[in-house]
């Protein structure tokens, strides 16, 4: 696990995050750092960084925070979090990433849309019926299709696509 922050002597964390993500087996990378404005959480997520964690995060959560990273979930700062969803997903649908929820089956998309929701796949399997271990093989199978590597970038391509504004059984 590597934690990066976006101003360093030399190189700066973006710059060396992609380096990090082009190695054949890149560890799991996330930003550590003061600087959260819009551009630097959208070039760190977008380069495949696995969390965006601000330095002001009290040591109490730090140590669980990099457990849940080691661990290969994705975390976000809460303030981090509140950009993602107020900035970069308000800019509506994208006709890219409709195309790629579209290649998911009917179950997929449903699953999808409750990721994105931010349920895990305890809560997903009650809601639609299904076994932690089925929704998993359905995750992995999402992750898989739309070419992401995460559940927060899987989660932000369904909200780009429109997926969350769809009503149950459309398809567009």
């Amino acid at each position: 696990m590597v934690l990066l922050d976006i101003r360093m002597p030399d190189v700066d964390g973006l710059t060396l995050l992609g380096q990090i993500r082009r190695l054949p087996e890149p560890p799991v990378v996330a930003m550590l750092t003061t600087f959260d404005s819009d551009e630097h959480v959208a070039a760190a997520l977008r380069a495949g960084a696995a969390g965006f964690l601000l330095k002001d995060t009290g040591p109490e959560h730090l140590g669980h925070l990099v457990r849940t990273l080691a661990a290969g979930e994705t975390v976000l700062s809460s303030k981090v979090t509140r950009k993602v969803v107020d900035g970069f997903l308000a800019g509506g649908g994208d006709e890219t990433a409709a195309r790629a929820v579209d290649r998911l089956t009917g179950r997929e998309r449903e699953v999808l849309a409750l990721l994105a929701e931010g349920l895990s796949n305890g809560e997903i399997g009650g809601r639609l019926f299904l076994s932690p271990g089925t929704v998993k093989d359905h995750v992995s199978a999402i992750l898989t299709k739309l070419g992401v590597d995460n559940r927060v970038r899987a989660a932000l391509l369904a909200e780009r696509a429109g997926l969350l504004d769809r009503k149950p059984g459309d398809r567009r």
